[in-house]
């Protein structure tokens, strides 16, 4: 396949010859062909998906975009792409990434930089499940599973235009998913519109599917206790279940930040207008903790990684350093294994997460960062008109909340269905610029995808119009931008119809 969809054997991730790239056109013709001849079959998802590399797949490398997995074959298959196989889908590829997960642009592959689509190619695709965005937004796949652990799937879904969910954590399977951060990791879905993506998660029955095999997998009982408490789950309806008329959004005062684009502030705005067109509420909303959101996220995301990538030194896992006749470097085993096993941003994160763990570091740093978290969770809940089913509800503190936030009544501000802001601060950056970029730059990118990946919450991007002066050609290349909508916890079936309804409101044009 093209040069955002690796092919299994690891040479391929630089070219595949012209017949590979055949087979895999029939393969997905034949696809086509029987979402034609199923259409009626209401237990069938005929649709072919590009798997991020850091998920197994029968039959397809598993390489996490990383030189210490080269050819790495995983000897089974992730629970989620087995499930979905079960419904009738297909793999078509497996998708490039940022190396580990862990980058912005997806340009921390060891194997390859992802571009955008065409068109855009000089822009960035998002990370880091960058090149199952584009091979959605290529038509190279109609649904494509990414990770989303602090906005990975929704931030490459905001820069290609096209959707991108990140569901309530363990609502689907991570089993067979290589981890970066276990606390925050959650499978994602990409697709050019919500109604696959619903169509799978609500249709298929996915929210309902526990696996033993995931600890963090929610079990039988408690789903059926929160889907109990929610509405949206009998049948996959967005007509029935996402009528905008009646429903209060919350747009968070502390998300209008001075980094904000001007441009994606006016389409945001453009946005909640729309909404209040169709019946809907829009109110401003307080969440105080959000300000620390992101330097708790790298804090945590870094910690927990450092742990999780310990056991790649060549020996149990991993590609060995045979170059040299020593493995070790002044003593220390497997020193050159992950030295060159290695990219820069995957080390960077390791050091950091391992100082933040440290006996001298730990209280200062990875223990009030898990306070920041329970305070960001907290403030979530408060502004939600559903209580979360996993929690106990908790007043609103009204010495906490802004001057600029108005009571609803004595008891406090209005609570929300959802919550309504952007997903990324700005456009898809020039990937010359990104390369330029320092890694704190980088890491202000996720400052809006955060919070809810803190929380565990469902949250969506949807495209939306952004304004253009047609006489800049950057502005009418990047006429559009990413619309978030956060839910509250287990409110996946109910914010996915939300959105299937909004989507053709907020994106009038049509993408080339």
């Amino acid at each position: 396949m093209s040069t955002y969809v690796r092919h299994s054997q690891i040479r391929a991730a630089h070219r595949v010859i012209s017949m590979q790239w055949r087979a895999h056109y029939i393969q997905r013709r034949s696809i086509r062909q029987a979402a034609i001849e199923s259409d009626s079959d209401s237990n069938v998802l005929s649709v072919g998906i590009a798997v991020k590399d850091n998920i197994a797949a029968t039959g397809w490398t598993t390489t996490c975009a990383s030189n210490i997995l080269a050819g790495n074959r995983t000897p089974f298959e992730a629970t989620i792409v087995k499930q979905l196989r079960q419904r009738g889908a297909g793999i078509t590829g497996k998708a490039g990434m940022d190396e580990f997960g862990m980058g912005t642009h997806s340009t921390t592959s060891a194997f390859e930089h992802i571009h955008n689509v065409r068109g855009l190619e000089k822009y960035s695709a998002g990370g880091s499940s960058g090149g199952s965005a584009v091979a959605v937004r290529e038509g190279e796949a109609g649904l494509a599973l990414g990770t989303d652990t602090g906005g990975s799937v929704r931030m490459p879904a905001a820069y290609t235009g096209i959707v991108g969910f990140k569901p309530s954590y363990g609502m689907l399977s991570r089993w067979g998913v290589v981890p970066y951060a276990n606390s925050l990791d959650t499978v994602g879905l990409l697709a050019q519109t919500v109604r696959p993506i619903g169509t799978a998660i609500v249709g298929r029955g996915l929210y309902l599917e526990h696996d033993h095999n995931d600890p963090t997998s929610l079990p039988a009982s408690v789903r059926q206790r929160c889907t109990a408490q929610r509405r949206g789950y009998e049948s996959w309806n967005p007509a029935k279940n996402g009528a905008i008329q009646g429903l209060t959004f919350g747009v968070p005062i502390e998300y209008n930040i001075e980094e904000l684009d001007p441009r994606v502030r006016q389409g945001w705005l453009m946005a909640a207008e729309k909404i209040e067109e169709l019946g809907g509420r829009v109110v401003p909303v307080s969440l105080p903790s959000t300000k620390n959101a992101l330097s708790a996220y790298y804090v945590i995301a870094p910690a927990e990684a450092a742990s999780n990538l310990s056991k790649y030194d060549g020996i149990r896992y991993g590609q060995q350093n045979t170059k040299q006749s020593s493995d070790s470097f002044e003593g220390i085993l497997y020193a050159k294994t992950r030295e060159t096993g290695f990219g820069n941003e995957v080390k960077r994160r390791i050091l950091l997460g391992s100082y933040t763990l440290s006996s001298e570091a730990m209280d200062n740093y990875f223990i009030q960062a898990q306070k920041v978290r329970r305070l960001v969770k907290r403030d979530f809940d408060r502004v939600f008109k559903l209580s979360n089913p996993l929690e106990d509800e908790q007043p609103f503190n009204l010495s906490e909340m802004e001057d600029t936030v108005q009571l609803e009544n004595k008891w406090g501000p209005p609570q929300v269905d959802f919550l309504l802001c952007p997903t990324a601060p700005t456009t898809p950056p020039l990937l010359e610029d990104v390369m330029k970029q320092t890694p704190l730059d980088s890491y202000m990118n996720d400052v809006f995808t955060v919070p809810a990946s803190l929380a565990g919450l469902p949250a969506i991007s949807i495209p939306m119009d952004l304004p253009v002066d047609h006489t800049k050609e950057e502005e009418r290349l990047l006429s559009f931008g990413g619309l978030q909508l956060i839910g509250q916890y287990w409110d996946d079936a109910r914010l996915l119809s939300v959105a299937d309804v909004l989507s053709p409101h907020v994106l009038q044009q049509k993408l080339l």
